[in-house]
């Protein structure tokens, strides 16, 4: 096992306390296209989890209060943080993601799915293009981050309107 696969398998055991910085394919989803459509989520914090929300929410991005996301739960453990510094805002894990957990289980290919708006059906149309202008194939995520990163709080996207800003993956 490379240096790189074992950071990374500590990461997601929880093992590792150091951010870790990996390059994801970055998707999002909203009520319009989670499965089914609605803002459930597969890991409540209700239902015992370590997670903080019972409902898919999109909050500030900041370290304290995390917008939810969904992966393959082997791939990263339910309730770790993550931050997005083309975003500018952290994710905390909540929920699950069949796209992920296909290409984790087929070829073990980090993926992490963004919630985006809010717990209610929108536009769908105004909500897949959001997405679309936030996916991206390969950019770079740090697990475990520190809290002090600079965060936009700015949502999203709100009231069928997308108002993602996008920033330069470096932190500078």
């Amino acid at each position: 096992m490379n240096k790189a696969a074992l950071l990374l398998l500590l990461a997601v055991v929880g093992i590792l306390s150091e951010p870790l910085y990996t390059e994801m394919y970055v998707t999002s989803y909203g009520y319009d296209d989670n499965d089914p459509p609605s803002a459930q989520i597969a890991y409540p914090k209700n239902a015992g989890y370590p997670t903080l929300h019972n409902l898919a929410t999109e909050t500030k991005g900041m370290y304290d209060d995390p917008i939810t996301f969904a992966s393959d739960k082997e791939e990263l453990r339910i309730g770790i943080r993550i931050y997005v510094p083309f975003l500018r805002k952290y994710f905390i894990m909540e929920d699950d993601c069949a796209e992920c957990d296909s290409d984790w289980e087929s070829r073990r290919k980090y993926h992490v799915d963004l919630w985006m708006g809010p717990q209610s059906a929108s536009n769908s149309n105004d909500l897949n293009n959001c997405e679309d202008k936030i996916t991206r194939s390969s950019a770079q995520v740090i697990i475990s981050p520190p809290s002090n990163l600079p965060v936009d709080t700015t949502p999203l996207f709100t009231n069928n309107q997308c108002t993602a800003r996008i920033y330069p993956e470096d932190l500078d």
